[in-house]
């Protein structure tokens, strides 16, 4: 591993260092981030885009459906859920 010495202003400095802070880490693993990213030539973008296209592929190849969804009146369906509540409960005692 290397050391790199980056010499700032105060202002840039300071500013810096609080959206480390903003973001949980330090002014050093915000710095070895955005080189790694500038080195690695994708961006952050393209890479929660590659995430993403894998996930579809996940998701294509697990049979879901979006016409498999349930409609909005069976997921509201509180009649039945009550029915089904009062049943558990009477099985219970």
């Amino acid at each position: 591993m290397k050391n790199v010495t980056v010499s700032l202003d105060d202002a840039t400095y300071k500013r810096a260092r609080i959206k480390a802070a903003e973001a949980g880490r330090s002014l050093s693993a915000l710095v070895r981030e955005a080189l790694e990213e500038l080195g690695s030539g994708e961006t952050e973008f393209e890479r929660l885009h590659k995430q993403e296209l894998e996930l579809r592929k996940k998701l294509e190849g697990s049979g879901f459906r979006a016409s498999d969804r349930m409609s909005r009146d069976e997921v509201h369906d509180r009649a039945r859920e009550r029915k089904e509540w009062h049943e558990a409960r009477e099985r219970r005692s």
